[in-house]
């Protein structure tokens, strides 16, 4: 049975910890359940990301779109960012790591920015509820300091291009904050 936790930083974010089972063959993980999360729904879309060591992708957030994130290989530092405007955690950043030797995913619901910086060569899956849509890709600067992540890479980071132009936290227009409780 999988261990649910809602996390006590960011409100509606969850952690979902998954039960791995062994034997002679190797192994076996129910990677996601959508009865896991109160605020989930169907998941449509499932992608890949492999990225090498040093890299930071993010920080992104969605309007309408939810993911469900869960690394396969690898080590990253995921970075949460509550943009939504009344929510009881607006503002608030959590930090944390996901590892493919750790059973763990993470529910990130719309208007919720989120990153991850590359500890190591990673392999990372996940699924959304809504196909893209490039209208809804929006993103915030990584390196804000009223964010205040700390993504522990060493050195200059490895950035997109598209990454590197994301506006400040204060510098985002009113239309483009999410706002709390408003789902599609």
């Amino acid at each position: 049975m999988a261990k649910i936790t809602e996390s006590q930083e960011i409100k509606d974010v969850v952690i979902a910890e998954p039960a791995a089972f062994s034997d002679t063959r190797g192994r076996f993980v129910e990677t996601y359940r959508r009865s896991w999360f109160p605020l989930g729904r169907e998941m449509i879309q499932g992608n890949r990301s492999e990225k090498e060591k040093g890299a930071i992708v993010g920080l992104h957030y969605h309007m309408h779109q939810a993911d469900y994130w869960y690394l396969l290989r690898g080590t990253a530092l995921v970075v949460l960012h509550d943009l939504r405007v009344a929510s009881p955690t607006e503002g608030a950043t959590m930090h944390f790591e996901l590892d493919g030797d750790t059973e763990k995913g993470v529910f990130i619901p719309p208007g919720v920015a989120h990153g991850f910086a590359t500890l190591t060569d990673i392999a990372l899956t996940y699924l959304v509820d809504s196909y893209y849509n490039p209208d809804d890709e929006l993103g915030v600067a990584y390196d804000d300091p009223e964010i205040g992540a700390d993504w522990r890479i060493p050195g200059a980071p490895v950035v997109s291009e598209r990454d590197q132009k994301n506006p400040k936290r204060r510098e985002i227009q009113d239309r483009f904050l999410p706002r709390y409780g408003l789902r599609r």
